[in-house]
């Protein structure tokens, strides 16, 4: 496993939203991360250490919204193609679907090999405006949809993997806080009393993982590992440390460099913000002034400012934004 130069690497810049995102998903796309979530929430790995899911069962280079695949053309041949490159869905009629990681998962079931499609994303607003379980639910059936003309033709429909759509949502509403969530498919006898096996059926899973706050008893294991890893005011250091020796996780360059670029990132949006705050606060005292009574000169010599943006804040026209 290759965590001795480059986990540690990614824990230092100055950037924008945008930029933090990217941030967040080179962390977790690292193996060793993605291992503890995949032991954390997968059943096909929960018996196995976390050191042996990064090294042995890990499919290829977890890739970053980068390569794509179109289910409406023919696929290319398998032996050209890393399997975990592809994280881009396109279809004609559906559009494009876009993962933020997806990768191939190996997990030894029944003395066979069995692959399992898993896709990770980390999102930071809980009401988009739909429910994101549903999303992730959409984002399981274009996983399956798109291995036609790559893991089967025709009829060939037994050869469907299994797939799974993992959600990290850092700032769930108080009641989601520090739960993990499972949602799957599952058999239901009407009449009689007839079984199917399960491998036929329990072909996508959609696992929501809602961080919390410290101070609750299920703050502990991935919940707190990755708030920790995630956290936008954790200095670096702090973040390393914890890492090590909570979790055994061994600083290497690449990941520590990932680590301090986060911490770095969410600095700068963070004073980013508090900037907006001040200018906001100072708008609206403006504004209050004004509708008291107090002149557009008293206004500017309280503010100092000239009066030309003192008018401009009170009619609305001066961008509070920096």
């Amino acid at each position: 496993m290759v965590v001795e130069n480059t986990l540690a690497k990614n824990i230092t810049a100055a950037g924008d939203n945008a930029a933090y995102d990217a941030a967040c998903k080179r962390l977790l796309a690292n193996k060793v991360i993605l291992a503890w979530i995949m032991k954390s929430c997968l059943e096909e790995y929960r018996d196995f250490d976390v050191d042996v899911i990064a090294e042995k069962y890990i499919e290829g280079d977890p890739q970053i919204a980068k390569a794509a695949v179109n289910p409406d053309e023919e696929a290319e041949s398998r032996g050209e193609q890393v399997k975990g490159a592809k994280n881009e869905d396109s279809t004609i009629k559906e559009g494009t679907v876009t993962y933020d990681i997806r990768f191939y998962g190996i997990a030894p079931q029944s003395g066979e090999i069995v692959s399992l499609i898993i896709n990770v994303e980390a999102q930071n607003d809980f009401y988009p405006g739909y429910p994101i379980v549903k999303r992730g639910i959409y984002y399981c059936s274009r996983m399956i949809s798109s291995q036609y003309g790559v893991e089967f033709t025709d009829t060939q429909y037994q050869k469907i993997k299994k797939v799974y759509s993992i959600w990290i949502c850092a700032s769930p509403p108080k009641y989601r806080e520090n739960t993990i969530n499972r949602y799957v498919l599952r058999e239901k006898n009407l009449v009689g009393d007839a079984v199917e096996k399960r491998e036929n059926y329990d072909l996508l899973t959609v696992i929501m993982i809602c961080l919390g706050r410290s101070g609750d008893d299920k703050y502990t294991g991935l919940l707190k590992l990755l708030d920790i890893l995630l956290s936008p005011v954790k200095e670096p250091e702090e973040k390393k440390r914890i890492l090590q020796e909570d979790f055994h996780i061994r600083m290497t360059k690449e990941l520590e460099s990932e680590v301090s670029e986060l911490c770095n990132l969410s600095q700068g949006i963070f004073e980013k913000g508090e900037a907006r705050g001040e200018a906001r606060g100072e708008a609206k005292i403006i504004k209050s002034m004004y509708e008291k009574g107090f002149s557009l000169e008293q206004i500017a010599f309280a503010a100092d400012k000239s009066i030309e943006e003192v008018k401009a804040i009170i009619e609305g026209k001066k961008p509070i934004l920096v």
